[in-house]
């Protein structure tokens, strides 16, 4: 314990950082000093009892400064010790870290606070230290190129620490989550995925039910890849899951029936050998079984295959009035205030924002299904581009018109971008048919044997966010992709930095890393999986955390559930 010793018998109090800066606030509001007697019963699982501690160490989180000023403002910081607990990186699996901040997304991409980057840049540091520099580092979007350029000073105020180390890691991607909305809005059809969406797994476990687990109890289940039941099914499409596990069982019960015949030896050896092993994936086998069913019914019962119909003619564009159609009596029948929103979101961001006719009556009916309360939630997905009305007609083309015939091309395309900016056109359709993001196929789609990432949407659709990352993988870089960029109005948004070092081994230059700003979702990291399979790469994921449509629509609603 070292110099933890002598403070053994004292308390510990783990504090955050916004509770200080909450005291902060209400003392300036009230114009008079806190007395913590007074609200230590309000605060007390958080604060017991400041004035009176002593030598008591306490940890903050990021920014424990505010935590410090107010020790020092109540005249007792002499008597307490503070320090900082950098809790920034947490293993999910073999090739998935979390950050585990939910927040992140809601702080930045709706409130614009960013406290959160100076974090990212620190983890960031951390791994270069690790791992030594990054030959190739991507990126796009405004907190993508803030973290980048917080990191980089990081390393030149530590310069050395990397110097002449060999890359293990060959290429970074930074990645905005605004970059990409449509397929965090998608519902999921991978294992890992669809378990996700119905469960909620939460820092790499799940709770099963009573209905999985057929007893009387739940079960906190740890999904990763020691799961070997798990790991085997957490990329396929749900439909091949079920025949896996059958195949799974038969196998199972053939291996169990070879102690028929055995002499004593061989069982001694079957038993001491096998056996454990075989009821450990027996168990882990009947709870994977246990949890399809569960989806599957609760899937029947939502019409999830109507839901699939009408998330497909969204993402391709057609039967938008049906589709239109769908979401409002998807609204009327009051199936989930979530759900709804999220198929509205959906409809805005393929459709370019929804038409004004459209957005104020579904938005009428929406808050008169599920109650007024819900008026916020529209004005902050409004703000953070997820749920607009399209601007009338051809006003933004007719001033982008009347502009380019007085400014240069290249100044006109600037301008452009600033209009797109400003109106949160997300362009989808055209980027959509610049990235070939919906697949031409003759016939079926053969899920069994998926052909491309549009397998993670039951071949519907290939997420934009694991396109960007084929295409500048391919390409070394965002030469040939001006025009995506643009569309992605991140025209000044997006970098490259690739510096010559020979010591990169073709192995490293294999291993990428990729960095989702605001989070990512389980079909996103499927899609990269199975590219790298093709292609022979590695992909590591660094989070801020594993997120889905449903946790999306949480983060933007003024109303708790």
């Amino acid at each position: 314990m070292g110099d933890w010793d002598g403070v053994r018998d004292q308390q510990l109090y783990l504090l955050l950082s916004e509770f200080c800066y909450f005291l902060m606030v209400l003392e300036k509001t009230l114009e008079s000093p806190l007395d913590f007697k007074e609200i230590q019963p309000y605060f007390g699982h958080l604060m017991r009892r400041v004035d009176s501690l002593e030598n008591t160490p306490m940890l903050g989180g990021i920014g424990f400064y505010a935590c410090e000023m107010v020790l020092e403002e109540e005249g007792i910081y002499g008597d307490v010790s503070c320090d900082e607990w950098a809790f920034s990186l947490l293993p999910l699996d073999v090739d998935l870290l979390s950050m585990e901040l939910p927040e992140f997304f809601r702080d930045y991409f709706l409130e614009g606070d960013q406290r959160w980057i100076n974090t990212l840049a620190q983890a960031l540091h951390l791994l270069s230290t690790l791992y030594g520099p990054f030959p190739n580092c991507y990126g796009i979007g405004r907190c993508a190129k803030m973290s980048y350029e917080l990191w980089k000073r990081l390393e030149e105020e530590e310069d050395g620490e990397t110097k002449g180390r060999r890359p293990e890691i060959g290429h970074i991607f930074l990645l905005d989550r605004d970059m990409d909305f449509v397929t965090a809005l998608c519902s999921q059809v991978v294992y890992e995925g669809l378990v996700d969406d119905t469960f909620r797994i939460k820092c790499g476990s799940v709770d099963f039910g009573p209905e999985v687990t057929s007893s009387d109890k739940s079960l906190k289940v740890l999904l990763n890849a020691e799961d070997k039941v798990f790991n085997e099914i957490r990329n396929e499409h749900f439909s091949n899951v079920f025949g896996f596990l059958s195949q799974k069982a038969r196998n199972l019960q053939a291996q169990y029936d070879r102690r028929r015949g055995m002499d004593i030896k061989q069982m001694k050896n079957f038993v001491s050998q096998e056996l454990k092993g075989l009821k450990q994936e027996h168990r882990l086998l009947s709870l994977h079984i246990g949890a399809c069913e569960s989806i599957m019914k609760k899937k029947t019962k939502q019409d999830f295959q109507e839901l699939i119909k009408t998330e497909h003619a969204l993402l391709e564009g057609f039967n938008i009035r049906e589709s239109t159609n769908y979401i409002e009596e998807h609204i009327d029948r009051q199936v989930s205030p979530i759900e709804s929103l999220r198929l509205m979101c959906l409809l805005s961001i393929t459709e370019n924002g929804l038409i004004p006719k459209d957005y104020r009556s579904l938005k009428t009916q929406y808050l008169q299904s599920y109650g007024p309360e819900h008026l916020l939630t529209f004005s902050n997905l409004r703000r953070a581009g997820l749920l607009t009305e399209q601007a009338p007609g051809d006003t933004l083309t007719a001033v982008e018109s009347k502009v380019s015939k007085l400014v240069t091309d290249k100044a006109a395309g600037k301008i452009t971008d600033a209009f797109s900016s400003l109106a949160k056109r997300s362009n989808f359709r055209a980027i959509s048919k610049k990235l070939n993001l919906i697949p031409r196929v003759d016939g079926e789609y053969d899920l069994k044997v998926p052909r491309d990432m549009a397998y993670v949407f039951s071949g519907a659709y290939v997420p934009l966010s694991c396109r960007i990352i084929e295409q500048v993988l391919e390409r070394r870089g965002w030469q040939g992709l001006d025009e995506v960029v643009r569309l992605l109005n991140c025209s000044e948004l997006a970098f490259t930095d690739m510096t010559k070092d020979d010591k990169a081994s073709s192995e490293s230059l294999r291993l990428i890393l990729v960095v989702f700003l605001g989070g990512c979702t389980f079909s996103e990291i499927s899609a990269l999986r199975f590219l790298g399979r093709e292609k022979g790469y590695r992909f590591i994921f660094l989070t801020t955390a594993v997120t889905n449509s449903a946790r999306l629509m949480e983060a933007m609603s003024e109303v708790k559930a």
